[in-house]
């Protein structure tokens, strides 16, 4: 990024604004700042049209492709995915599909299975952003072993957990505060004692209430 940064904080505005202008322009609140997106701060709560001048104007109705181009772009910046991420996984379970019984549940299961995800819902990290840099750091452990890449995929039965040496690093050492009033998801167990989480099951589309219409993502990759 070509900007001179005083500090942490101008660096930490300036992807604030850049994620709320995402949720702006998308037209749906996608949870990328956290605990901010809870608030009454949220961009989609004070301004909930497009960024850019005259945009109240702006929002009409869509083309076909243009509301499979928006859902698929709504996807990718819910899970913090790129484009070739996005496709991969699509194309997987299409590839599958006359063996599967439902394609939704088949795409969030691989998704959320990644442990970049499973840190976010853990509450180890405020988004799926941040929960991506810190495994790639090295910060947590899969079964007692390192794990540094965030598309890593969590089998029902693994044990996720933070390596010794990180547990006195920000945001990690905060943890029990963290996770203090953090309700976890049905699929994923946190034993407080060994400060390790597990996943017990695998997530169906409804349990993740996703603001996307999945179905759009198949025809629009199937074009």
């Amino acid at each position: 990024m070509d900007v001179d940064l005083k500090n942490q904080e101008d660096y930490n505005s300036i992807m604030e604004t850049k994620n709320c202008k995402i949720c702006r322009r998308l037209g749906e609140k996608l949870f990328l700042k956290g605990e901010r997106c809870m608030s009454a701060k949220c961009a989609m709560i004070k301004r909930a049209f497009p960024p850019g001048q005259k945009a109240k104007k702006r929002r009409g109705s869509l083309s076909e492709y243009g509301k499979e181009l928006r859902e698929k772009q709504k996807m990718k910046r819910w899970y913090n995915l790129n484009e070739s991420q996005m496709k991969k996984y699509v194309n997987e379970v299409a590839e599958k599909r006359t063996k599967i019984e439902n394609v939704a549940d088949a795409l969030v299961q691989k998704i959320e299975s990644r442990i970049d995800n499973m840190i976010f819902r853990l509450g180890w990290a405020k988004s799926r952003a941040q929960a991506s840099k810190l495994v790639s750091h090295g910060h947590f452990m899969v079964n007692g072993r390192k794990v540094d890449i965030p598309s890593y995929e969590i089998k029902i039965g693994d044990v996720i957990s933070i390596r010794p040496s990180s547990t006195k690093k920000q945001p990690l050492k905060d943890l029990d505060s963290l996770m203090k009033n953090y309700k976890l998801p049905s699929w994923i167990n946190f034993d407080k004692d060994k400060g390790e989480g597990k996943f017990i099951k695998k997530p169906i589309a409804t349990d993740v209430q996703l603001p996307v219409e999945i179905a759009t993502l198949f025809e629009h990759y199937s074009r």
